[in-house]
């Protein structure tokens, strides 16, 4: 499976690519950072994000995109942006029918380093371990974008997997005597009661 990350931000959005299958170790297919100038108006910094993000789902073809949850952490204009952003994935997911996760900080952290207090510096030396760069991935952005990817994979991926195991068994089990029963009742013709109304 092939999940996008996305580490939502109006003036620095993470993007990172990790391929990885059931058993197999996680790999790095492609990490950046997308930037726009404060100097230029929202909407057009928006289209920015836009545009280079459907390049890279259109160039890496993901099979799920991951996305940072947006939640308030005090500074409304910085909050703003973030949610501004984050939207572009989102439609981005939704336009080609593709699964989408948010998941929030501590949950990345969690998934990536055991503690989901972790500061930026451990998440990036965690990312740079789980998927054996030679560098570690820069900036900050970078490397929370791929530490989503990693979330999902190990995350989702689980979650996904026990969804389909679980429907794949309620399908596969045998009705019980009781619901045997019950489906035979409302199958069988309705009979008359002896001196019952008519």
């Amino acid at each position: 499976m092939r999940v996008l990350g996305v580490d939502p931000g109006l003036t620095r959005c993470g993007l990172g690519v990790v391929d990885g299958g059931l058993g197999a170790p996680l790999r790095m297919v492609a990490v950046g950072v997308v930037r726009t100038s404060t100097s230029d108006a929202v909407h057009q910094r928006l289209l920015a994000l836009q545009t280079e993000l459907e390049q890279w789902v259109e160039r890496f073809s993901p099979d799920a995109i991951a996305v940072e949850r947006v939640f308030a952490r005090g500074d409304v204009s910085t909050i703003m942006g973030t949610a501004q952003a984050s939207a572009i994935p989102m439609l981005a997911a939704a336009r080609r029918g593709l699964p989408l996760a948010l998941h929030t900080p501590s949950e990345v952290k969690a998934a990536v380093t055991g503690n989901g207090r972790a500061d930026k510096a451990q998440v990036t030396a965690m990312i740079t371990r789980i998927l054996r760069l030679t560098e570690a991935p820069r900036p900050a952005d970078a490397a929370d974008a791929l530490a989503l990817a990693v979330c999902h994979h190990w995350r989702g991926s689980a979650q996904s997997r026990i969804a389909d195991a679980a429907a794949a068994a309620g399908a596969a089990r045998p009705p019980t005597r009781l619901q045997e029963a019950q489906r035979q009742a409302r199958r069988a013709p309705a009979r008359r009661v002896p001196g019952g109304s008519r």
